[in-house]
């Protein structure tokens, strides 16, 4: 069994950031021991060069291997920059035993909108169809959702490019994509990919009674099952199936 944790939307720097909340998060996934960790986006507020060094000093007791990908906010006052330089990842893909996780870059600099591009999107599904040739499961990770999620009213910042991109995952039968941005957890299932938005893990810009959680994936070489884990709270299956 692969065991991946998914943190999102930390923003760092903003008014409503909990740093007692986030170091909660990491030490409780560092007790869960995951395969890998998928940080998808937000870390920071602003963009901030300060912001950024102050996230990847929460995250470097984050143990074992992660993938960062960047959100809107990171993109913001040239953080698209910035970011390169700090977490030393954009974009590519990491593969552990039978699993291949491709990162996308979905952020446009200065804006809340996201796009993936049309060289991103060719390059996405290269990548697909090289996992599949190695029979290895995939998950995408990238900071927009793809499809819009339950309980965030209007629909402003879903990608620009989001039916395109959104044919090429179902074409390339990827298994999970994983995404951040709109701060409310929540599973879809189309076809046989799951489509999974993350709530925030740090900021306090939650809607209704959500609280701050982060998602763990729990994948072998038959099932995937998806969990909601609150850092306050209790931990609940949002979705599963078998593969």
């Amino acid at each position: 069994m692969i065991l991946i944790a998914h943190i999102s939307d930390l923003h760092v720097g903003a008014p409503n950031f909990k740093e007692d909340i986030l170091l909660e998060a990491i030490r409780q996934i560092n007790n869960l021991k995951p395969d890998v960790t998928v940080i998808s986006g937000d870390l920071t507020d602003n963009g901030y060069y300060l912001e950024f060094l102050q996230a990847a000093e929460y995250l470097k007791d984050l143990r074992g291997p992660h993938i960062f990908v960047p959100g809107n906010h990171d993109a913001r006052h040239v953080g698209n920059e910035t970011f390169e330089e700090v977490f030393t990842y954009r974009k590519g893909t990491f593969t552990l035993d039978d699993l291949t996780i491709i990162g996308l870059d979905s952020s446009e600099p200065d804006l809340d909108y996201g796009k993936i591009g049309r060289s991103q999107q060719i390059w996405m599904e290269e990548e697909l169809e090289k996992a599949s040739r190695r029979n290895h499961r995939t998950v995408i990770a990238l900071h927009h959702h793809i499809i819009p999620v339950p309980k965030t009213g209007r629909e402003r910042n879903v990608l620009a490019d989001a039916g395109d991109v959104l044919q090429s995952i179902i074409n390339g039968a990827a298994d999970l994509v994983i995404s951040g941005h709109k701060h409310v957890p929540h599973a879809w299932r189309v076809e046989d990919t799951f489509f999974v938005t993350a709530g925030t893990v740090s900021s306090l810009k939650l809607r209704g009674k959500d609280i701050n959680s982060y998602n763990t994936y729990y994948i072998t070489d038959d099932s995937i099952r998806i969990v909601l884990n609150e850092v306050q709270g209790e931990s609940r299956e949002l979705a599963s199936r078998s593969i």
